[in-house]
């Protein structure tokens, strides 16, 4: 066993969710889930994660881990460093897994539950080994969103803590340790009320479920996607900040704005309005052509963020500074590897040809980096400019495809250097486009050309000359 075994336990939207992060990430998954339809399932889920999750990152994945599904829980808990339990919210039936997973799974497991309400006290009561359990709260799409609620109770051994932190931070999520048992934890506390005010507003007839959704994903959606609730509050504040917030928005708790403490009895009609209306507004798209759509925009928006080191993207940032392995001397050398995300796409469906320019850019920082030019080295006042490039484009490059640049150093000499990129497509070899690059070195004091600093000027006429040669 390669010591990164996973077992999941239900295999719905959830349990499907962390068994595609998993994997995706390297690790070996075993699922029980008694649906016969649960292999079918994971599949739809595993096919869109494997679309999508790679295109956070310029680093190539690790290699994908294998999916087995297990006829009992005692044969997919065995050997497991850590269990995620993904079964629907019902407390008897999860102590009943429970009791299953620590009669056969190692008593250093982490058991940690998915549940968006139970506190772990209540998960616990009655356990033989209570301390290997944890909450570990995760949001939809599990393989996208990487906030993931670390909730312990007293009984919870703090080791377990530090190995479920360890562990959903090496998958490339964000654990959040709630330090105080709550119900519903944190982040579906505010989304219940949010829930219960939008159903008031449905119910009287102030807006549709369309309008409400306007409200929010044209709004302060998109604002909480970046900076949460207190920091775009103080921001609201001006200069003056959250004290001048709260000065001038505080007496508003006092006015009726809303209805939280009153919740609308959940009639047939309600639940009719509410269904025909949200028909209405989404029944033109599968769930999957949703599901795609929804992709496709959080890796945009991630992306975005990623692009600023803000937020959820500077934790995709760090993770994939992490997957980056140094190059391996082959001729020619592999600079690039990488899936083609949404972003990338234009209206033709195809990567936009300002791309390719950034592919073969990122293969010569990759090359500058392996010989020594690196983050470093530009600080220290040294680095190479671009003077000269010219692409070819020879083939369509379509979104989610898996890619590759070989790189060849052609010129090294001095404070020359010549690449010659050639990027092709995973699944057959097929060459996609070609780029002629002249570099020169220069210093960044004067901004004029002159040669690089010994140790470089040696590595890139080493590889100038192996590259000849082969």
């Amino acid at each position: 066993m390669s010591g990164n075994e996973v077992a999941i336990i239900g295999g719905g939207v959830i349990g499907g969710g962390w068994a595609a992060r998993f994997a995706l990430m390297g690790w070996e998954v075993r699922i029980f889930d008694p649906d016969p339809d649960a292999a079918r399932k994971i599949d739809a889920v595993m096919q869109g994660a494997a679309r999508a999750l790679p295109m956070l990152y310029e680093a190539r994945m690790p290699e994908r881990g294998a999916i087995r599904f297990c006829d009992s829980i005692a044969e997919a808990v065995a050997g497991a460093r850590y269990i995620q339990e993904s079964v629907p919210e019902r407390l008897d039936l999860k102590k009943n897994v429970y009791q299953q997973v620590m009669a056969h799974s190692s008593p250093d497991a982490v058991l940690a539950s998915s549940t968006s309400g139970f506190t772990p006290s209540q998960l616990q009561e009655g356990l033989a080994l209570p301390a290997q359990l944890l909450v570990a709260h995760p949001f939809n799409p599990v393989y996208l969103l990487p906030l993931a609620e670390l909730v312990p109770s007293t009984k919870t051994a703090p080791e377990a803590v530090e190995v479920a932190k360890e562990i959903l931070t090496e998958i490339g999520m964000f654990p959040l340790h709630v330090r105080a048992e709550i119900d519903a934890h944190i982040a579906d506390r505010f989304l219940e009320a949010v829930w219960r005010e939008a159903l008031w507003l449905v119910k009287d007839g102030v807006a549709t479920t369309e309008e409400i959704d306007d409200a929010i994903r044209y709004g302060f959606g998109l604002r909480w996607a970046q900076m949460g609730l207190f920091e775009t509050y103080r921001v609201a504040g001006g200069e003056a900040g959250m004290r001048h917030f709260m000065a001038q928005f505080g007496p508003a708790l006092k006015w009726p704005w809303t209805r939280l403490m009153n919740v609308p009895d959940f009639t047939d009609e309600l639940v009719d309005l509410i269904s025909d209306q949200s028909d209405t507004q989404s029944g033109a798209l599968s769930i999957r052509e949703l599901e795609r759509l929804r992709d496709d925009n959080l890796v945009a928006i991630l992306r975005a963020l990623k692009g600023q080191d803000a937020a959820a993207g500077a934790l995709i940032a760090a993770h994939d500074a992490r997957l980056r392995a140094p190059l391996e001397e082959t001729v020619p050398l592999v600079t690039v590897r990488r899936i083609v995300p949404s972003d990338w796409v234009d209206v033709n469906g195809h990567m936009n040809e300002g791309r390719y320019g950034q592919v073969f850019s990122d293969a010569s920082e990759e090359l500058m980096a392996h010989v020594g030019a690196d983050k470093a080295y530009i600080a220290a006042g040294h680095s190479y400019f671009t003077a000269e490039t010219n692409i070819k484009y020879l083939a369509e490059t379509l979104i989610a495809e898996e890619i590759f640049v070989e790189t060849r150093v052609m010129l090294g000499e001095g404070k020359k250097l010549r690449l010659w990129h050639e990027m092709k497509r995973s699944a057959d070899g097929a060459l996609l486009a070609s780029c002629d690059q002249f570099l020169l070195h220069v210093s960044l004091e004067t901004r004029r050309s002159c040669p690089p600093l010994t140790p470089v000027a040696a590595a890139v006429e080493r590889l100038a000359q192996a590259h000849r040669q082969s």
